[in-house]
């Protein structure tokens, strides 16, 4: 096992590297070279003007309407949750740190129980694989309020000849789009633990993925400082292995007693020294 010390500016260079990386600010017109055949690992909408690299859940949606078995999108998942689970969330996720840095806003906060955060795998098998089996169509695309802030309010900023093709459904889209950034002043990254299908995908590996947090039970006296701090409302203590639990290592830092670090191995119990 080895110690490691979160660090808020190089959790911020990694974001911000990330994002940068999968987008391209420097061409004209929506991005269509050969990167668009790869992915960007988190929530990045493969149709904002300036996305260099495709979409996870747009592609899923593609196979399962074409009636194809997605290997080559699971195959990418896998690659990425087998060693590390759900760490794109936390270390990668341009919507994800976004809620994280609305969560901010002096305000009063909600607490929504840990019960509901199993409605994004509702989601991921409703709205992102049925429908668009039975349909042909990415709905979970139409609705995606990622979509709706990288993708649909720039791409109608930057070329005036798209607004007279608006439509009802973009409105909806954009009801979406605010009813999601206002939950993220109030609820804890609320896209990520109620809706996100990818994050979901990514969650199932927590349960047997090597890298870990660990918590030592000699040291922790369950005070809930983890949970308070944890942008995903996690109780690591109790639960380290959680699939909601995005590695971001905030609650690491914050523990007083330091009875969490990050570990690489099978077991998700508590350790001894």
């Amino acid at each position: 096992m080895f110690r490691w010390v979160y660090n808020k500016f190089t959790r911020f260079s990694v974001l911000a590297g990330a994002f940068f990386a999968g987008n391209n600010y420097f061409h004209k017109g929506i991005y269509q070279g050969k990167f668009k055949g790869f992915f960007f690992p988190g929530m990045n909408c493969y149709a904002c003007p300036f996305a260099r690299f495709g979409c996870p859940i747009g592609t899923l949606q593609y196979f399962i309407g074409m009636k194809t078995f997605p290997s080559y999108v699971l195959g990418f998942i896998g690659m990425i949750g087998v060693p590390l689970g759900r760490v794109v969330c936390g270390w990668v996720c341009p919507f994800g740190f976004f809620q994280e840095l609305l969560y901010k806003v002096k305000t009063f906060k909600i607490r929504v129980s840990e019960r509901h955060t199993y409605t994004k795998y509702i989601m991921l098998v409703l709205v992102a694989i049925i429908i668009p089996f039975i349909t042909g169509d990415f709905w979970f695309c139409k609705l995606c309020p990622v979509g709706g802030i990288e993708a649909g309010i720039p791409q109608l900023a930057l070329d005036s000849s798209l607004r007279p093709l608006i439509g009802s459904f973009f409105y909806i889209k954009c009801a979406i789009v605010i009813l999601v950034v206002s939950a993220s002043i109030f609820i804890k990254r609320p896209f990520c633990r109620f809706v996100c299908p990818l994050g979901a995908l990514y969650g199932l590996f927590n349960k047997f993925t090597f890298f870990r947090i660990k918590v030592d039970r000699n040291k922790c006296t369950q005070c809930q400082i983890c949970q308070n701090v944890c942008p995903m409302d996690v109780k690591i203590f109790k639960q380290p292995d959680s699939l909601d639990c995005i590695k971001c290592g905030i609650c690491i830092k914050a523990c007083p007693q330091g009875a969490l670090s990050f570990g690489y191995g099978p077991s998700c119990d508590f350790i001894n020294p």
